[in-house]
């Protein structure tokens, strides 16, 4: 692999040519996302653990790394493009989602948010103070969109003046720190960017381990074994150390078990493209549009939730029901408002590009 970041990448797929394994990663990673959002809102409205808990345990490691990894994977098709055409694709792009869908769980979260407000100047003043507080600190669960931002615009200006290795040596430095009590965006920026790194860094070595996974199935399934084993074993271990409960998440052992649970997922992700069927249908479906997902699952989850417990069914099997939910009606949505003049909550207008807008139908990726 070259060592330089000045060359533009070209490993990755052209954008009408999709790599279907990466559709299905991020399908795997949206998934895991909605159901720990689900799950554990579920445990904590119905006062108990269930056996959902433990499969976001397992994942806990590994979850988010590998959504940043696969966001970093595509980076070089505009890396080396000129600033405009940059920001309309990586900035731009994130932003317009990120504002419009802050507005959007603001307003139905207005409630909690204007709280204690005498009259309806000060409601509106304490709204307007919120939405400008979310422009500086990233708002609920939309914090991802915006980290993408940044870490595409601090990658850009770094692109050619600091060596590969030496970039990815230095954010590996500042996830090891100890930042509990920092602002919350440098916490999460210093938490994540090695993965972001690393998918942009070493895209050409993850490509080659997805091609070697669908050639070599025996080794590659004992491989997953193996790391299955560890990230149990780490993941579910505790430490008594109270900003890292588990081993899991101890300075440098977090980095290294979130970096082979990246590879995992893009293992298990070349394993299923080459075996194919409904499942990897659909979890390319999931992963095509997780995008989506990720801004509109909030409403259907929480008001799944509260169907469940009333219903006081198994808290398990009722985290389950809410996650299955929350995925696949966003899904269901998207494409009943698909060609209508809704379409703009999930597809940014041609109005708000600042460079030409490309012929294919343009929708976020978080790759």
């Amino acid at each position: 692999m070259s060592a330089s970041l000045n060359a533009t990448r070209t490993v990755a797929p052209s954008d009408a040519v999709r790599c279907a394994w990466v559709d299905v990663a991020k399908g795997l990673c949206i998934i895991l996302v909605v159901m720990m959002h689900s799950t554990l809102g579920t445990g904590e409205a119905m006062g108990g653990d269930g056996f959902m808990h433990y499969v976001v345990a397992f994942a806990k490691p590994f979850r988010i790394p590998d959504f940043f990894l696969l966001s970093g994977l595509f980076l070089g098709r505009v890396i080396g493009r000129d600033w405009r055409l940059f920001a309309d694709r990586r900035i731009v792009h994130f932003a317009y989602f990120y504002v419009l869908w802050v507005l959007i769980q603001s307003v139905v979260k207005a409630g909690p948010i204007v709280e204690g407000s005498n009259g309806p100047a000060e409601a509106f003043s304490a709204f307007g103070l919120h939405l400008a507080w979310a422009l500086v600190e990233p708002y609920s669960t939309l914090w991802f969109i915006y980290l993408l931002a940044v870490f595409s615009v601090v990658t850009k200006l770094l692109h050619g003046r600091v060596r590969p290795l030496v970039l990815v040596a230095g954010a590996a430095v500042l996830q090891s720190l100890p930042l509990h009590g920092v602002p919350y965006l440098l916490e999460e920026f210093c938490g994540r960017y090695v993965y972001f790194l690393i998918g942009f860094v070493f895209a050409e070595r993850i490509f080659d381990i997805a091609q070697w996974a669908r050639a070599h199935v025996g080794p590659a399934l004992a491989g997953l074994a193996a790391w299955a084993g560890l990230n149990a074993a780490l993941a579910f271990t505790a430490t008594g150390i109270e900003h890292h409960p588990t081993l899991a998440s101890l300075p440098v052992v977090s980095l290294a078990i979130g970096s082979l649970g990246a590879m995992a997922i893009v293992t298990v992700a070349a394993l299923l493209t080459e075996a194919g069927g409904p499942v990897t249908r659909a979890l390319r479906a999931c992963g095509e549009r997780s995008i989506v997902i990720y801004l509109a699952f909030f409403l259907p989850m929480a008001v799944t939730r509260a169907v469940m417990v009333r219903a006081d069914l198994d808290i398990g099997l009722a985290s389950l029901i809410v996650t299955a939910v929350a995925v696949v009606t966003p899904l269901v949505f998207e494409r009943l408002i698909r060609g209508t003049r809704l379409s703009f909550l999930f597809r940014r207008p041609a109005a708000f590009h600042i460079a030409d807008a490309p012929k294919k139908k343009l929708q976020l990726q978080t790759a």
